[in-house]
């Protein structure tokens, strides 16, 4: 399987459908990571939609200097934030239920989609630097490199982020996994 960055140059050499690897691979973390800053999914699709048009429009501005994926996510952080600046206001939506027929594996998902819910609870609770540095490593498995790219940061300070945001974690989810506010 062809890299990001390949099908980008065959998408430059004239293959229009290399482009469609793009979209497949990078479509639904871009925008997951777009709504951790804008809180509305539909304006997030719109936004990654307008991410993926920056690309073929100004085809040349990408230098391969950097992975295609860490320069997509930092045209869409750059988006997103000029969204907030321009609307000022979030909607937050909640994850819809699944349908489960099994009961322990309802009983399974019940457990898990809890634990889940806890876990993004601490996260939210956590300073939006704190909270983008732990989406992008985390949930996207970017490096530090990358990460420190697309929020305009130093590796080391990626690194001071994430070490004080598990502290937090810790600390807001205690030993049991129950969640604790900080005015508990």
């Amino acid at each position: 399987m062809e890299s990001i960055e390949d099908s980008y140059r065959s998408y430059l050499d004239g293959d229009k459908a290399s482009f469609d690897n793009i979209i497949k691979s990078l479509r639904n973390s871009l925008t997951l990571f777009i709504n951790s800053y804008v809180h509305n999914i539909t304006v997030a699709e719109d936004i990654c939609i307008d991410v993926f048009m920056e690309l073929i429009v100004h085809k040349h501005r990408y230098n391969f200097k950097t992975s295609l994926k860490t320069y997509l996510f930092m045209i869409g952080r750059s988006k997103a934030l000029d969204y907030i600046k321009h609307n000022k206001r979030f909607e937050i939506t909640d994850i819809d239920d699944c349908d489960i027929a099994d009961e322990k594996q309802l009983e399974d998902f019940v457990i898990q989609n809890e634990r889940y819910q806890k876990l993004n609870k601490a996260v939210l609770l956590l300073p939006d630097e704190m909270k983008y540095a732990v989406h992008l490593v985390y949930f996207e498995g970017m490096s530090y490199k990358d990460v420190a790219k697309v929020m305009k940061k130093s590796e080391k300070q990626i690194d001071n982020l994430l070490y004080r945001a598990k502290i937090k974690l810790k600390a807001y989810l205690g030993k049991d996994g129950d969640l604790f506010y900080e005015n508990d």
